[in-house]
């Protein structure tokens, strides 16, 4: 990529999860976490088909309790994205998850019991070709790390993650992936770039705890694209509280931000100003919404003068620049035809989904 700030992807080993491979050439894997109650197959269910729709690879569900992993029969049966079980300190709700027919784990081996039980879980999760995620958080380390270190910190948390991973390697088991994740962005940061180079296993990437739709997708984008752009990151996660498929939404959009992957519209809109000759907050934001099911990579342009925006457009594969009384429909770089303000949204939403089927026709063949 020319003018590109990436470095070259760290190689990691590769994992399954599900039918979908982590790790080594891999696309980087987005996800997320349903937040309904587990023990809700039907709500369970539908939060999770909306996250796959928004584009979710995988989605992890948290399983606290027994009548939470008996649902998880019925919500992997179900699911239409492979499903990662959430663990904590229960090696019982482990084994439950397993027998269920979940697709991965998330544990802490050190935190869930004796050896004993930790060779239980991780003799099912062979057995059945399961991965587990060691997910290291700086709010829940370990209180002798705590007192070691004094307070969370990068140090902290990869002694962690290498303690967890010793506890599985001891037993044989490799199928692994990590992450370490806090809501302070160098700490995070840090902590990353140091275990990258103490291991191969793929890396999951996340800001936790990041905040609200705005600021945590700003916290995100930061963090994350700091890793990305390093060559880190195998599957991310964005933490939001928001509506779980928001996270997807601004997972793919950092991803497409650095060109590590296409999916859907790629909407390049001008910020407005007193130069536009259409509303273009509102039309953005309709655009959106009506660009919402589309999976296929296209660059759309919407500029509302014609100052920056035939250069804009131009670029793109489809685009409209803002005119008076009428605007210029760009296809390919080429003005293709004007349209007044009342047909824009039509026309331009008609071109994209034209083109999304010609792609989607062409991966068929």
């Amino acid at each position: 990529m020319r003018d590109s700030i990436l470095q070259p992807r760290r190689v990691s080993r590769s994992i399954q999860v599900g039918d979908i491979r982590v790790g080594g050439d891999a696309p980087i894997a987005v996800q997320s976490m349903t937040n309904t109650p587990t023990t809700d197959i039907d709500a369970t269910v539908a939060q999770i088909e909306r996250i796959a729709a928004a584009g979710a690879d995988v989605v992890r569900v948290s399983v606290p309790d027994p009548e939470s992993a008996a649902a998880m029969y019925e919500i992997v049966r179900q699911s239409s994205i492979p499903v990662i079980a959430d663990i904590h300190f229960s090696y019982k709700m482990a084994l439950a998850s397993l027998e269920a027919g979940v697709h991965g784990l998330r544990l802490n081996p050190g935190n869930i019991g004796t050896r004993d039980r930790v060779e239980r879980v991780v003799a099912a999760a062979r057995e059945r070709g399961i991965s587990i995620r060691i997910g290291v958080n700086a709010g829940s380390l370990e209180k002798e790390l705590y007192d070691k270190y004094g307070e969370p910190c990068a140090d902290a948390m990869v002694e962690s993650a290498i303690n967890h991973i010793r506890i599985l390697e001891d037993m044989d088991f490799y199928d692994i992936k990590i992450s370490l994740k806090a809501s302070n962005i160098p700490m995070t940061v840090v902590a990353y770039r140091k275990l990258a180079t103490m291991v191969d296993y793929p890396l999951h990437l996340g800001i936790t705890e990041s905040g609200s739709m705005v600021a945590g997708s700003v916290k995100s984008s930061i963090g994350l694209g700091l890793l990305l752009a390093d060559g880190l990151g195998d599957t991310i996660r964005v933490s939001l509280a928001a509506e779980p498929e928001e996270e997807v939404r601004v997972g793919f959009e950092i991803l497409k931000s650095l060109g590590l992957r296409h999916r859907g519209v790629n909407l390049i809109a001008c910020p407005s100003c007193a130069r536009q000759k259409f509303a273009v907050i509102d039309t953005v934001n309709i655009l959106e919404e009506r660009f919402a099911h589309i999976q296929e990579s296209l660059d759309v342009a919407v500029i509302g003068c014609v100052v920056n925006g035939p250069g804009e457009a131009q670029e793109a594969t489809l685009g409209i620049t803002g005119g008076y009384p009428t605007h210029t429909l760009y296809c390919d770089g080429q003005k293709s035809a004007r349209v007044k303000s009342s047909q824009m949204i039509d026309t331009l939403v008609k071109e994209v989904e034209a083109r999304a089927a010609v792609i989607r026709a062409q991966k068929e063949e």
